[in-house]
This record gives C-alpha cells, sequence and structure tokens, in this order.
C-alpha cells in the first residue's frame, strides 16, 4: 500500500460527525474543525436559535452544517437525537460527546438534584449516545471515531479558594475511564475512542471562574503563560477524527498550556 500524504490522511470528506454541545464554545470549534476538513456536521444543543446561529456560521464557512434540538439530560432525547441523525445523514462516522453541564457548591452542602443533573448529561448520556451510534452505525461498518469531551477537572481535585465543583470532576473522572473501557470493548470493531480533557477555556460554563479568577491568575497556572482559544482544539480533534489517528484508542490528551503537567 502506498503511504497516504499528511492532508490524506487528515481529510474528512464524506463522513459525517454528530457534535452535541455544538451550538457554541468548544464545541462548536471542534464542529468548525471538522467540517474545514470536509466533514458534513449535524450539531445538537437544547437551544434552537443557538443551533440556527451556529448552522449560519459554519455555512458562511462552507461546511455542510444542519441541527437537532435535544436535551440529552433526558434518556428520550438521547434515543431521538439518535435516530433524527441516523434518519438524516444514514451514517455517523464521527461522535463528539461535548455536552456537559457544571454546578457549583460546597460537598458538604451539595443537592442531590444537582448531582443527579450533572452526572445524567456528562455521563450517561455519553453512554447512551454511543451505545446507539455504536450498535447502529459504527459496528455494523467496522470503522467510527468517539472523541469524548473530558477535562483536566476529571484528572485532579481543586486548589482550596478555587472551584467547588464535585460533581463535575467526578463526572469528567468517569469520563475518562469510560473511554478507556469502551476502547477496550470496541476496538475489535474498528472504533477508536478517545477523550480531549481541556483545561481552561473561556465560556458560558467557565465565566463565572473567569470573573472569580481573572485571566492573568489562570494564565499564570501554565507553562505557556496562556489560557485556551478559539483553535487550541481544532489540531486535536481532526487527529482523532481522520484516519491520521487510525492507530489511537483508549486515550486522553490535556489540552491545558501544561497545567496538568505541572500540578
Amino acid at each position: 500500500m502506498t503511504a497516504r500524504s499528511v492532508q490524506q490522511l487528515m481529510n474528512l470528506q464524506g463522513k459525517t460527525a454528530l457534535v452535541t454541545g455544538g451550538s457554541r464554545g468548544l464545541g462548536l470549534q471542534m464542529a468548525e474543525a471538522l467540517g474545514e476538513q470536509g466533514a458534513r456536521v449535524i450539531l445538537s444543543a437544547r437551544k434552537q436559535d443557538e443551533l440556527d446561529q451556529a448552522v449560519a456560521h459554519l455555512r458562511a464557512r462552507g461546511i455542510a452544517a444542519s441541527a437537532i434540538a435535544a436535551d440529552l439530560a433526558q434518556e428520550a432525547a438521547v434515543l431521538q437525537l439518535a435516530e433524527q441523525a441516523l434518519a438524516q445523514a444514514g451514517q455517523i462516522d464521527i461522535l463528539v460527546n461535548n455536552a456537559g453541564a457544571t454546578w457549583g457548591a460546597p460537598a458538604q452542602d451539595y443537592p442531590l438534584e444537582a448531582w443527579d443533573k450533572v452526572m445524567d448529561l456528562n455521563v450517561r448520556s455519553i453512554f447512551l449516545l454511543s451505545q446507539i451510534i455504536g450498535k447502529r452505525s459504527m459496528i455494523p461498518r467496522q470503522t467510527g471515531r468517539i472523541i469524548n469531551v473530558a477535562s483536566i477537572a476529571g484528572l485532579a481535585g481543586n486548589a482550596p479558594g478555587t472551584m467547588q465543583t464535585i460533581a463535575y470532576n467526578t463526572s469528567k473522572a468517569a469520563v475518562i475511564n469510560f473511554t478507556r473501557t469502551l476502547a477496550g470493548e470496541w476496538g475489535q470493531y474498528g472504533v477508536t475512542v478517545n477523550a480531549i480533557a481541556p483545561g481552561f477555556f473561556p465560556s458560558k460554563m467557565t465565566k463565572g471562574i473567569l470573573e472569580h479568577l481573572g485571566e492573568k491568575n489562570l494564565s499564570r497556572m501554565a507553562p505557556l503563560q496562556r489560557i485556551g482559544d478559539d483553535e487550541d482544539l481544532k489540531g486535536i480533534t481532526v487527529l482523532f477524527a481522520s484516519d491520521a489517528g487510525k492507530h489511537i484508542t483508549g486515550q486522553t490528551v490535556a489540552v491545558d498550556g501544561g497545567v496538568s503537567a505541572v500540578a
């Protein structure tokens, strides 16, 4: 077999990607990366108006994009999303499990309602969506790419005086081991399963942290002396989604400016 060029290995023409939490922030950045490499992109999020704006943004960049609104904290909505995406596209080649939530409160007073909300969206929905897309589209075709969005919060606890997010940290640690375990089971079907663990990126979810700690203080925590931007997840996303990463599975890569390396 003639070795392909890097450009050929990273080409996603003819592929369809389903990106949850794709209407803004990290999810939209990842959708952009996949679309820029030629993939058709289906976005999902709760709010239709934000999805409409995201689809318009992607189409303006020449990306084939559509959207399906769904609240993935609800089991029925996860199943409906999978059914609609498969009906629309015929197959899903790349699944990006990015939808997530957080809730801040001291551990001793943490509401059970908050714990369940975070776990249902951050862990259960990933399991359910991966299960049905894998069973219906990837395993029968003996190929597929699953990318789970974890967090460096899943690699460690929180420093005193920073965040109080016990459910979020616990859920992201679960995502990391879910990634390893599913990779071990589904490798025989040609399906790779990897995770990205972002550090601090400005987003709606992290707005409160940015206001509390300040960008300068957050930047000082990183060896690279900066926080994440609108490009920093693009390369790793395309690597995991494309044939350039076909021999990588079960891995979690921190994209955090080196924070987790020195913590």
